[in-house]
């Protein structure tokens, strides 16, 4: 399984949000591997894309890992819960697709132990949830996941799926072209 490496991610936002579903996000955490099928992505853009924290925020100490490199991690909280992104297209662009729903595959009892769940479709079924299962905090941030032992993106892909598309959730004001790409009739997608 090959890590995505950094031309992967140096494209618009919304086609690598879109090619990301399928994809494995893989953690280690001291000696045990844990691992889930990417499911539900959402891009965002720049000053331009009034979900954007770049428009929301502008460059701030809190927003800067949104204008680093490709494949930079951009880590932030709402509402007590960690949102894992990942930037893309190129630096300074303030692009980055959102992490917000995975199918658990690998170390599902270190996942339902984080989040105190025993149904497999509450562990990573939003991205909250999906940072609380794998341990995901403000230490990633402006790390660069290109390079990490610990937190990759393999290009392992189970291919028989229909993609489905929608405004991305819990936004107000929203672009015309809808940004948030699922894999249809998935019972992990959040709800």
């Amino acid at each position: 399984m090959d890590i995505l490496n950094r031309e992967f991610y140096s494209r618009n936002s919304d086609k690598v949000a879109k090619e990301l579903l399928g994809k494995l996000l893989v953690r280690k955490v001291r000696d045990r591997f844990i691992s889930g099928f990417i499911v539900e992505t959402e891009a965002y853009f720049d000053k331009d894309d009034p979900a954007s924290r770049a428009a929301q925020n502008g460059r701030t100490e809190m927003t800067e890992a949104m204008w680093g490199e490709p494949g930079t991690i951009f880590v932030y909280m709402v509402h007590g819960h960690w949102m894992f992104n990942v930037v893309t297209d190129e630096k300074d662009k303030a692009s980055a697709v959102l992490f917000r729903a995975l199918k658990p595959l690998d170390g599902i009892d270190f996942m339902r132990s984080n989040r105190n769940k025993k149904d497999i479709r509450e562990l990573c079924s939003g991205p909250g949830k999906l940072t609380q299962a794998f341990d995901i905090d403000k230490s990633f941030n402006r790390k660069n996941i290109c390079e990490l032992k610990d937190l990759s993106i393999t290009d392992y892909n189970f291919k028989n799926f229909e993609l489905g598309r929608s405004k991305r959730v819990g936004v107000s004001e929203d672009l015309d072209e809808p940004m948030r790409f699922f894999v249809k009739d998935s019972k992990f997608v959040s709800r």
